[in-house]
C-alpha cells in the first residue's frame, strides 16, 4: 500500500519541480528585452536632464522636452533601423504589464472624491464618444467597403481601449487574424501620430491640465499612448488622461458582448451562455487594482514617504511603458497593412479628436472641468 502511495507522491515532485524550471526559463527569456525597456527608458529621462543641465550650465533657454518623447523616439529609432533582435522581444512585449502596473500604483495619487468628481463629468462625455466612434466608424468602414468584421474591430478599437478591445473582441466574434493584424495596426499608428499632434494642440489651446488629460483620455486610443501623450502636456495632465482612459477601458466588456451577441445572431460567432461571467472574463482587473490603492490612499493607509514611494514606482513603471511604445512600432510593418483600413482609422480619429476637443473646451468652459 505504502508503494502504491509513493509513485504518485514522487510524479507529483517530478511535476513541480519541471513547473518551477519551467517558470525560471521564461523569466530569463523575459530579461533581456525588460532590460532593454530599462535602458530606453532610462535613456529618455538621461537626455531629458542632459538637455536641462545644459540650458542651465550656459545660460540657454532650451525647449523642455519630457522624457516620455524621448524615450519612444529613441524606441522607434532602434525598432526602425537595426529592429529589435528576436532575444530581446518577449520581454519587450511585457510593456503592457508595466503599463497596467504604472495604473494600478497611481492610483496612490488619487483620493476617492477626486476620482468621484471627475467620474461624473467624465462618464457622460466617456458614453458621448463611445456612441459617436462606434456609428462613425461603422460608417465609414461600410463606405470604404471593408470587411465587416474588420469594421467592427476598428469601431471596438477606436471606441474603447485599441489593442486590448481589438484582441478581446477578435475572440469573441471569431475574427480572422489578418482583420486583428490591420485594425491593430491602424490603431499604433494613429496612436503614434497622436503623441506629436495632440500637446500641440493643447498648447495651442491653452488647455488646463484637468481640460487636456480628459480630451486625451477621450480621444487616444491604446493606454499606453494615452498615457504618453497626456505626460507630455504635464504631470496632472497625464493622471487626468489615464483616470478618464479607465472609465473608457472599464467598459470593454459590454461592447465585446454586444459584438459578440451580434454576430452570434448572425450564425458568424459562437454563442455567449453566461453573460455576467463573459464580462468578468473581458473586464479590465487592473481597474480594480487601482480603486483599491486609492481607497487605502483615502483611508490613510499609506504614509506620505510611502505615498511618495509608491508614486515614484508608478513613473518607473510608465517609464518601461513608454519605451515599449517606440520599440514596439514598426513602420515598416504598418505600411504592409494596406491603406483603406489606415484611412478609414484617420478619418474617424480626426472626427472623434475634433468632436471630443469641442465637447471638452465648451464644458470646461461651463462646468470648468
Amino acid at each position: 500500500m505504502s508503494a502504491f502511495t509513493t509513485v504518485p507522491a514522487s510524479t507529483s515532485i517530478s511535476e513541480t519541480s519541471d513547473t518551477a524550471k519551467n517558470r525560471f526559463t521564461g523569466l530569463l527569456t523575459l530579461l533581456p528585452g525588460i532590460l532593454l525597456l530599462a535602458v530606453v527608458g532610462y535613456g529618455g529621462k538621461f537626455i531629458e536632464q542632459f538637455i536641462a543641465r545644459y540650458g542651465k550650465s550656459h545660460h540657454l533657454v532650451l525647449p523642455n522636452i519630457e522624457y516620455v518623447l524621448w524615450a519612444i523616439l529613441i524606441g522607434l529609432v532602434i525598432a526602425n533601423t537595426v529592429g529589435v533582435p528576436r532575444v530581446f522581444r518577449a520581454g519587450v512585449a511585457t510593456y503592457e504589464f508595466w503599463l497596467k502596473t504604472g495604473i494600478v500604483l497611481l492610483g496612490a495619487r488619487f483620493i476617492l472624491g477626486d476620482i468621484a468628481k471627475l467620474g461624473g463629468v467624465s462618464l457622460v462625455l466617456v458614453f458621448v464618444e463611445i456612441g459617436l466612434a462606434l456609428a462613425l466608424m461603422t460608417w465609414l468602414g461600410k463606405r470604404f467597403h471593408l470587411a465587416p468584421k474588420l469594421v467592427s474591430l476598428l469601431s471596438v478599437g477606436a471606441s474603447v481601449c485599441g489593442v486590448s478591445a481589438i484582441i478581446a473582441t477578435q475572440g469573441a466574434i471569431d475574427a480572422d487574424e489578418e482583420d486583428s493584424s490591420f485594425a491593430i495596426a491602424a490603431i499604433l499608428a494613429l496612436g503614434a501620430i497622436s503623441l506629436l499632434v495632440f500637446p500641440l494642440i493643447g498648447h495651442a489651446l491653452h488647455l488646463s491640465d484637468r481640460a487636456y488629460g480628459v480630451w486625451t483620455g477621450l480621444a487616444v486610443d491604446n493606454t499606453a499612448e494615452t498615457a504618453a501623450a497626456g505626460a507630455l502636456y504635464s504631470d496632472a495632465a497625464g493622471k487626468i488622461a489615464v483616470l478618464t482612459k479607465t472609465c473608457r477601458n472599464a467598459l470593454i466588456g459590454f461592447v465585446v458582448l454586444g459584438y459578440a451577441i451580434y454576430w452570434a445572431s448572425k450564425g458568424k460567432a459562437a454563442g455567449v451562455g453566461n453573460k455576467a461571467a463573459f464580462l468578468w472574463n473581458k473586464f479590465p482587473k487592473f481597474v480594480l487594482g487601482f480603486l483599491l490603492i486609492s481607497l487605502l490612499a483615502t483611508v490613510g493607509f499609506f504614509s506620505k514617504p510611502q505615498l511618495l514611494a509608491v508614486g515614484n514606482l508608478s513613473r518607473w513603471a510608465f517609464l518601461l511603458t513608454f519605451a515599449g511604445v517606440g520599440l514596439r512600432t514598426n513602420f515598416r510593418d504598418l505600411s504592409k497593412q494596406g491603406l483603406r483600413p489606415f484611412l478609414v482609422g484617420a478619418i474617424g480619429e480626426i472626427v472623434i479628436a475634433t468632436f471630443t476637443l469641442a465637447l471638452v473646451y465648451g464644458t470646461d468652459k461651463i462646468v470648468h472641468l
